[in-house]
């Protein structure tokens, strides 16, 4: 009878939890995208139950934390210092599907049977590390970087074009969004010789959604099986992945605030900006914590040059990637480069 009570208090709570404002963080791993899951709630940081969690929950949380690609699984006992006694476990059955932005997003309950030798751990992609792969599955060939090209799939160790037949702009999505890039923005067929694939073809008739969180899970025609020919190659271009840096200081933490858009690195406008877009700046960075410049330290900086690409920023502090705060349209602004935002970080 306590169960049952207890799995309906579960049901019951879950609406109320998700309501909730929330965070993600990886503990004791070897860097900031891997280790044992924590969630905040009501200011607390708790564990996550590993009751359900697989790599499509993973992937979630690779994403919110602007991590790379999902890698496993772990225990989260595997990570020190473990879970202090006091600290709760938060959530169990974590089922996401492996396209939300943030674990929040995901069906969860709380959790109300878990110890601490059960917590979750996720291991991602780090990418500041110089070695991160591109996902190994599929890639975009012959393009100018890795978010622009022919579409190829990999099948036993071996590299496959992908026919034009069927395919969508839905499909790009899935394509940008598992390689780690911005939304997509062109697919066509690239009937130009330099581009053409010279490889087998693998797949056609491609019936993406959009909401996939890999191209392998749209439906498709049989795989091995396709009459195209080399002008049918499908060719995707998406946006450059989000990025910022801080130049003109003689630190990699300090310094004039810059985002990377379309390729384009350009500054931010300083109307509406404090000390909660400090703290995001610096966490994204991994630079620790904002050190809550003073106006005068903030323009030895200088003004920038080029584009402006964001004004009024507004964020809650709780965000892990600027991004993911409140701004104008990209490029739309009333400043000029006297306003240009300078973060100072602990890191």
């Amino acid at each position: 009878m306590a169960l049952l009570f207890s799995l309906i208090l579960a049901i019951c709570t879950r609406s109320a939890f998700l309501a909730s404002p929330s965070g993600v963080r990886l503990v004791g791993g070897l860097h900031r995208c891997e280790g044992r899951v924590e969630v905040k709630q009501n200011g607390q940081w708790g564990t996550v139950c590993d009751d359900g969690w697989d790599m499509k929950d993973v992937a979630v949380v690779c994403r919110e934390l602007g991590c790379g690609a999902a890698n496993g699984t772990p225990s989260g006992i595997l990570y020190e210092p473990p879970a202090e006694n006091e600290q709760k476990v938060f959530i169990q059955e974590v089922g996401c599907t492996g396209t939300e932005d943030t674990l929040a997003q995901c069906e969860q309950e709380e959790a109300y049977n878990c110890l601490h030798n059960e917590d979750a751990g996720a291991l991602c992609e780090n990418p500041e590390s110089p070695f991160s792969p591109v996902p190994e599955n599929v890639r975009l060939a012959d393009g100018p970087g890795h978010c622009k090209g022919r579409v190829e799939v990999k099948h036993q160790n071996q590299w496959y074009s992908v026919c034009q037949t069927g395919w969508s702009l839905r499909a790009a999505k899935v394509v940008c969004r598992q390689l780690g890039c911005g939304r997509a923005v062109l697919t066509q067929k690239r009937c130009n010789k330099p581009a053409q694939g010279q490889r087998s073809k693998w797949l056609s008739q491609m019936s993406c959604s959009g909401r996939e969180a890999t191209l392998q899970d749209c439906p498709s025609g049989p795989w091995g099986k396709s009459t195209c020919i080399h002008d049918e190659d499908t060719w995707v271009e998406c946006e450059d992945p989000f990025d910022l840096r801080l130049v003109g200081g003689d630190k990699l933490c300090s310094g004039r605030l810059e985002v990377l858009h379309k390729g384009v690195w350009g500054s931010v406008c300083d109307d509406n900006w404090g000390e909660k877009e400090d703290q995001v700046v610096c966490k994204q960075l991994g630079c620790g914590k904002s050190l809550s410049p003073s106006f005068k330290d903030r323009k030895s900086y200088g003004p920038g040059v080029g584009r402006i690409w964001l004004d009024d920023v507004h964020c809650s502090g709780e965000e892990q990637s600027l991004e993911q705060c409140q701004h104008r349209f990209w490029g739309y602004h009333d400043c000029t480069h006297q306003e240009d935002v300078a973060v100072i970080c602990s890191g």
